[in-house]
């Protein structure tokens, strides 16, 4: 008997709290106002981040020509073994069985290499436009009237108003002037 009167009266209190909770709520949601922004939509569409792209793109097209002769190695060597390898001898099976995983852990570790300097690259191009892109949101959200400002991909659903992808990037690009 004991227990039920105190379940209940724990229950109670729950029920006053959540009301009280859904109450306060609703108070507030008047006061609230939500933005959206396409993070990578802005990055894309502004003179920085495009300029930061082709950057980028200029690097990994020049990383990718020096791969191409490696590469290009690598499949030579292999079909070599493949059509010669009946007629060598063990020693130079082996031999170039050795040769052909030699060459391509040095292209695996140079592929690696490139991986790192790329994302390098991308943080010293990028850190300044994100940093830019953080006062230049808060402003925007300040100018706005804005509660929250929210990435797009962690919304399920927002109406076309909310939006403010195209005012932050207009803002960043004449930030970054």
């Amino acid at each position: 008997m004991k227990n039920k009167i105190w379940l209940s009266s724990v229950f109670m209190v729950g029920v006053f709290f959540a009301m009280s909770l859904v109450t306060t709520g609703s108070a507030f949601a008047g006061d609230t106002k939500i933005g959206v922004i396409n993070m990578q939509k802005v990055l894309a569409s502004s003179a920085a981040g495009k300029k930061a792209q082709k950057e980028l793109e200029k690097k990994m097209n020049e990383l990718k020509a020096t791969f191409k002769k490696d590469e290009d190695a690598l499949l030579a060597l292999q079909k070599e073994i493949e059509k010669k390898s009946s007629a060598w001898s063990d020693e130079m099976k082996q031999e170039k069985a050795i040769e052909f995983q030699k060459k391509r852990r040095d292209l695996g570790t140079k592929q690696e290499d490139a991986n790192i300097e790329l994302k390098q690259l991308r943080e010293k191009h990028l850190a300044p436009i994100l940093k830019k892109l953080e006062r230049v949101v808060k402003d925007e959200a300040e100018k706005g009237g804005y509660t929250i400002i929210l990435p797009n991909n962690a919304v399920l659903y927002k109406s076309d108003d909310a939006d403010i992808t195209a005012a932050v990037t207009k803002a960043l690009d004449a930030a970054m002037k």
